[in-house]
């Protein structure tokens, strides 16, 4: 999906743009899901960064060369200057003042924190990896075509969770927490395998041995009991719901991150 993005932004725009700005969302988002909450941010300017390029090259058929410093603030404000109907509100409005948030994030929020002592790092990650998932709905739905919701759905494909409490060896899901209970366990290798799912097989594998007997109970209960995992009949998927229940419990992050 992230390659049919990538040809059809190289299209219109110019290809070494266009990479630096796919480049910078994928590293922001890895680090989002790995616990580099301040690397997201970083990656974040540098996709606007990227971003803003291309809104140039839209609007003027030029842009900041790459290297060269780019001045956002000035460029933000030609952008919103630009007479309403020569370009897309999106171009001219709604995706300049997006970049704004993220640059003033980078800027002036990674390093403080909040009055009450609260580390505002998560929130502020979270603020910008959601920015960026919008700004590359937006170019998708202006550049590929489409309608929003099939934009927003394209960039929702690209997005995979990945759980730092698990190491992956060639194939095989190492639970680092060994402390974990028979369902956190199964929860959180459905979290790792995303929209991949995983099957029986694949499962009785990787949970530890004592926890085999039961698993498919243990399944079952996750399926329809608590609707945390959906199954087709031969892979095992995990739900919304069971996806809020991980990230609310933090159960994808190792112990000493919670720490």
């Amino acid at each position: 999906m992230l390659h049919q993005i990538e040809s059809c932004l190289k299209s219109h725009f110019n290809p070494v743009i266009v990479s630096e700005l796919l480049t910078a969302y994928s590293e922001a988002k890895h680090n989002f899901y790995l616990g580099g909450l301040r690397l997201s941010a970083v990656e974040g300017g540098r996709f606007c960064e990227a971003a803003l390029r291309i809104l140039q090259q839209a609007t003027t058929g030029t842009f900041t060369p790459i290297g060269q410093t780019l001045d956002a603030h000035r460029t933000i404000t030609q952008l919103a200057n630009l007479p309403a109907g020569t370009h897309p509100d999106s171009i001219r409005l709604h995706i300049p003042r997006v970049i704004r948030v993220v640059y003033d994030v980078r800027n002036t929020r990674d390093a403080a924190h909040l009055a009450d002592g609260i580390d505002p790092n998560l929130q502020d990650a979270h603020l910008v990896v959601s920015n960026l998932d919008w700004i590359l709905a937006e170019f998708t739905r202006l550049y590929h075509g489409v309608s929003a919701d099939n934009a927003q759905r394209i960039v929702n494909s690209l997005v995979t969770r990945r759980a730092p409490a698990i190491q992956d060896f060639d194939g095989f899901l190492k639970i680092l927490n060994p402390n974990l209970k028979a369902t956190d366990v199964l929860l959180l290798l459905l979290y790792e395998r995303s929209t991949n799912g995983a099957t029986l097989n694949e499962l009785t594998s990787w949970v530890k041995p004592s926890m085999r007997s039961n698993l498919r109970r243990t399944l079952s209960r996750i399926v329809y009991d608590l609707a945390y995992a959906h199954t087709d009949g031969k892979r095992y998927y995990i739900t919304k719901t069971g996806m809020r229940d991980v990230e609310s419990r933090n159960l994808h992050v190792v112990p000493e991150q919670i720490a």
